[in-house]
């Protein structure tokens, strides 16, 4: 039986789309480079940053730091707040609380982003602990998870009662190579089609009510 739940943040507590695309707008713009379409850009939304400026700008490592400097430099103080609340997933966290259940989140995103965004849209109260990258430089999500489970002194033994909930390959990727289970969820459809059966996710959910069933059923 699953006991601990981490959540990833962006397309699985929240929808970050409209933050996340203006502010690669906004880099990318700065620093005199084409802007790609849409499509390209939505598949920034799980990876870390810096390896996306590489794989879908074109850019070379130099250029993709600087890249994630400038989006964070609109992200901080504006593009985090361009984001809304995953219907119902904060009212599921607080019932998964009080029925006992430990919740953590577990974000490449750097942890001084995640923690105000967790407190603006009602989840902070729900977890154990939140946690994201380091200032520097975005982790890889097993990482992520690694760190997670160090806070909460969750060791090898613990591991078949922990469950990743994210939106993306990467979380139910990062979630294998620690031993733990992965559900997708497709709240906002930022996953291509079938990518997270194919990835190895034990269940992949559409709603947060089949979340739910899904967590209290194992």
């Amino acid at each position: 039986m699953y006991h601990t739940i981490f959540f990833d943040l962006d397309g699985t507590l929240t929808d970050s789309k409209e933050g996340i695309l203006n502010c690669l707008r906004y880099a990318l713009d700065r620093m005199g480079r084409p802007v790609p379409p849409e499509q390209t850009l939505i598949q920034f939304i799980g990876p870390p940053l810096q390896e996306s400026f590489v794989k879908f700008c074109g850019l070379t490592e130099e250029e993709a730091i600087q890249g994630v400097r400038l989006f964070r430099e609109r992200y901080a103080p504006i593009g985090k707040f361009e984001n809304a609340a995953a219907p119902g997933m904060a009212e599921l966290c607080a019932r998964l609380k009080a029925r006992g259940y430990v919740l953590a989140l577990a974000s490449s995103k750097p942890e001084e982003m995640c923690v105000p965004i967790c407190e603006k849209f009602g989840f902070a109260p729900s977890m154990e602990t939140i946690t994201g990258s380091p200032p520097v430089g975005d982790w890889e999500k097993e990482d992520v998870i690694r760190e997670t489970m160090r806070r909460l002194g969750l060791g090898p033994e613990d591991r078949a009662t922990i469950l990743m909930v994210g939106d993306r390959k990467f979380d139910v990727l990062g979630a294998k190579a620690c031993g733990i289970d992965c559900v997708g969820v497709e709240f906002f459809g930022y996953a291509a089609p079938g990518e997270l059966a194919q990835a190895g996710a034990v269940a992949v959910v559409q709603t947060a009510e089949e979340l739910e069933h899904f967590i209290l059923s194992h």
